[in-house]
C-alpha cells in the first residue's frame, strides 16, 4: 500500500481501513502462534501499513491545530 495513494482517502476511510488492518494482523498472529502462517512477512506488511495510515492521520491532525 503506497503512502500517495492513502493521502487521496478522507480521514473516515483511514480509520476504517486502520481498525481493519489492527484486525488482520491480530489473525496473523494467531496463526503464526499456531503454526499455519504461511509467509511471515505479512505480518511486518500489515505493521508498515499500519504505521503510514497512523502518520498520515497524525498529519492531518497537526495541519488542521495549526
Amino acid at each position: 500500500m503506497k503512502a500517495n495513494k492513502l493521502r487521496e482517502s478522507t480521514t473516515q476511510e483511514l480509520t476504517q481501513k486502520l481498525g481493519e488492518l489492527k484486525a488482520e494482523l491480530f489473525n496473523l498472529r494467531f496463526q503464526q502462534a499456531s503454526g499455519t502462517l504461511n509467509n511471515p512477512m505479512v505480518i511486518s506488511q500489515t505493521k508498515h501499513d499500519i504505521a503510514r495510515i497512523k502518520t498520515i492521520l497524525r498529519e492531518r491532525e497537526l495541519k488542521v491545530a495549526e
